[in-house]
């Protein structure tokens, strides 16, 4: 795709997305927003098993 034809998509896209409007369902939003679990924060990336080297000394 050539510079002139790439820029007019470009151009195409950021009027589409300055000038349309969008439905927003706040009340959606809200509620995600909102939630609040009783469980304590769970990281997924943490290890699953005790740190081998955590107590040994050098």
């Amino acid at each position: 795709m050539g510079r002139g034809r790439q820029k007019a998509k470009h151009t195409k896209i950021a009027r589409e997305l300055k000038y349309d409007t969008y439905d927003v369902n706040f009340s959606a939003l809200q509620r995600e927003l909102g939630h609040q679990d009783d469980d304590q924060y769970v990281d997924k990336w943490a290890d699953d098993y005790a740190d081998e080297y955590k107590d040994k000394t050098a």
